[in-house]
């Protein structure tokens, strides 16, 4: 396992030392490991990553996309092609330059691929952009021109699109992403028996948990 960062790092191995959790929200053996493999990055990064903890543990857990239920990713694999896959493309790859920063950019559908920043979201945030457009915690002044589809599709409509989503992530993107979600929900069942590489890039992470 490479390309891990310190908060990820800190955050799983916390989670190994818990204690009182069992099952695939407690991945025992990927926080041991990355304990004795990341003691300079959990020293750089204890703090942001303590505030992390505290702010996702303190979280209900209210919308949770099943990535894992075949019937589910195959009905959210269909609505997705009917409701979103105009904008944000059949294999998910977003709109043509999505990702050009120019006055234009907000306009343009991005990627909830491994390319994208769906994954740098918790659930809870993700059914809220879908639902109603834009992010509960977003300013009131930005301008989303993500369409609102509370009037189209209901809750469970919603969960599947994203279950499905998250079925086509690379499993290093699906722990980070479940490491968002209160008590780590939704962390892959073989998190700790498959070989998986965090993402590359995850400061985001690190500002949120440093933020007031």
């Amino acid at each position: 396992m490479s390309s891990m960062c310190g908060w990820q790092v800190a955050v799983i191995g916390m989670l190994a030392a818990a204690g009182g959790r069992s099952g695939p929200a407690r991945p025992r053996r990927i926080g041991y490991l990355l304990v004795g493999l990341g003691v300079a990055g959990i020293l750089g990064a204890a703090t942001a990553a303590a505030r992390l903890v505290a702010q996702i543990q303190a979280a209900p857990v209210q919308h949770l996309a099943n990535a894992d239920d075949d019937p589910t990713v195959e009905r959210g694999k269909r609505i997705y092609r009917t409701q979103c896959a105009a904008c944000h493309g059949r294999n998910l790859q977003g709109q043509p330059l999505w990702q050009l920063n120019d006055e234009h950019a907000a306009r343009r559908a991005p990627a909830h691929d491994e390319t994208g920043h769906t994954w740098q979201h918790s659930d809870e945030a993700i059914f809220e952009k879908v639902k109603y457009g834009r992010f509960d915690a977003a300013r009131t002044d930005l301008v989303s021109y993500m369409p609102a589809f509370r009037d189209s599709l209901n809750d469970a409509d919603i969960l599947a699109v994203m279950a499905f989503i998250k079925r086509r992530w690379p499993l290093g993107l699906r722990v980070s992403q479940a490491m968002l979600n209160p008590n780590y929900a939704g962390m892959p069942p073989d998190a700790d028996r498959v070989e998986w590489r965090l993402p590359p890039t995850c400061m985001g992470g690190v500002r949120r948990a440093s933020s007031p």
